[in-house]
C-alpha cells in the first residue's frame, strides 16, 4: 500500500505503523524519483500487509524533509518502530530497494 505522508498524519501512518514503512522523499520535478516510482508501486502491492510505502513530497512537506535532513532526492528511509533503520540516497534498481527492507519484514 502506498500512502501520502504529511506532517499531520506522520505519527499515525509512520511512527505507530505495525509494519515497517519505506519513506520515499520525492518531488514532481525529480526525474530519478519518477524512475523509481513504478518499482515502489510494484513493491507496495507485492508486500501489502508486511510493508507500507510512504510518499513524502519534499516541496509540500518541507518540515518532514528538514526533520530527516533530506538534502538529495530521491531518498528512501526505512522506519521500523518509529526509528530510521536504513537509508538509501538516489535512484536504485529493485534489488537494491528490496535489500533495504527484506531483513526487516
Amino acid at each position: 500500500m502506498e500512502v501520502t505522508i504529511t506532517t499531520s498524519n506522520f505519527a499515525d501512518e509512520v511512527e505507530k505503523s505495525p509494519v515497517p514503512v519505506l519513506l520515499d522523499f520525492w518531488a514532481e520535478w525529480c526525474m530519478p524519483c519518477k524512475m523509481i516510482a513504478p518499482v515502489l508501486e510494484e513493491i507496495a502491492g507485492e508486500y501489502e500487509g508486511k510493508l507500507k510505502i510512504g510518499k513524502v513530497n519534499v516541496d509540500q512537506e518541507g518540515d518532514l524533509a528538514g526533520r530527516f535532513n533530506i538534502v538529495s532526492i530521491p531518498t528512501l528511509l526505512l522506519v521500523k518502530n518509529g526509528e530510521v533503520v536504513k537509508e538509501h540516497v538516489g535512484a536504485a534498481p529493485r534489488p537494491t530497494i528490496e535489500a533495504l527492507f527484506s531483513d526487516q519484514i
